[in-house]
């Protein structure tokens, strides 16, 4: 169950309770006359499932709400409700695959900004597969899969190719370039250092097992790109957020990122073009796969609007 909240002029107001009234899964209406400032007008409030909560937002910015005033959404964890009950049964679909077109663009604008913490976690995760390679362990190139940040701006290229949207794939472009740059620099000087003290030797890279597929682009890192990134975009559209770990887990980003900043540090040219080679293909991959996936979902989207 989701809790609508639209702040609008009382004309617009009007139009707004209008709309909800005429849904059958529309339930707890409140209309507030003159409560609110900046913008100037009244509130209404309303609960609905998830899986119709598409289909009135849409219908709330073809009207233009959002141009003066407010259209808020908040996911309700607890509630007790009959008439809630029957709404949700008589919404199509499910509410665990319902999906909120707006909620989905704006998380992809928030993940496509460069922020301190954003960097922060690129770092980190770099260094930590940066010092897995070293090891040769499997166990730290999954922490640091986990811990990197990157897959959020990757679903947001798809989002920007769907939605048409020049400017978010401009800024998810901006941001996966940037964070990846910084990383990469920023773990090659850590381990010229360590070279310098003697923590890490040329053939500490240059023999590992566990560790080779970092390098060696192959048919399988294109398919498990592809596979891994349909699944995280359908686990963030629909809140299944879950899933999304084992998407971080499947794909050689961050652990390609380390092995070139290491590779430059001991100038072993071939590792850092497999590593470049490995990234590119995967960031490639996963972009288009996420284009495709939210194409499906899109027509979906469109359908059942529609019929809503």
């Amino acid at each position: 169950m989701l809790h609508l909240t639209v702040t609008a002029s009382a004309d617009v107001a009007d139009d707004v309770l209008a709309l909800l009234r005429a849904s059958d899964v529309v339930s707890g209406i409140v209309h507030q006359r003159g409560v609110a400032e900046r913008p100037d007008g009244d509130v209404v409030e309303a609960d609905l499932p998830r899986e119709a909560a598409d289909a009135i937002v849409h219908a709330l910015v073809e009207r233009g709400v959002h141009d003066d005033g407010i259209v808020r959404i908040e996911p309700v964890e607890t509630w007790v409700s009959r008439r809630g009950h029957d709404d949700e049964r008589r919404a199509p679909g499910d509410a665990s695959d319902a999906v909120v077109w707006a909620q989905v663009v704006q998380r992809s604008y928030e993940d496509s900004r460069i922020t301190g913490s954003y960097l922060a976690f690129f770092v980190l995760a770099t260094g930590i597969a940066a010092v897995a390679i070293v090891l040769d362990s499997q166990i730290l190139t999954i922490g640091a899969m986990v811990l990197g940040p990157e897959f959020g701006a990757v679903a947001a290229l798809g989002v920007a190719l769907v939605g048409r949207r020049p400017n978010l794939l401009g800024m998810a472009a901006r941001s996966l370039a940037v964070g990846f740059a910084i990383a990469i620099a920023v773990t090659t000087a850590l381990a010229l250092l360590a070279r310098l003290v003697g923590w890490i030797r040329v053939e500490d890279i240059a023999v590992r097992e566990e560790t080779a597929f970092i390098y060696r682009p192959d048919q399988w890192s294109v398919v498990v790109a592809l596979v891994a990134a349909a699944a995280g975009i359908i686990a963030i559209a629909s809140s299944r957020s879950g899933g999304l770990s084992g998407v971080f887990i499947s794909v050689t980003t961050i652990p390609a990122a380390g092995n070139i900043a290491l590779a430059l540090a001991f100038g072993v040219w071939d590792e850092v073009l497999g590593s470049a080679a490995q990234l590119l293909v995967n960031v490639a991959a996963m972009a288009l796969a996420g284009w495709l996936t939210l194409l499906v979902i899109r027509a979906r989207r469109s359908r059942a609007v529609a019929r809503s």
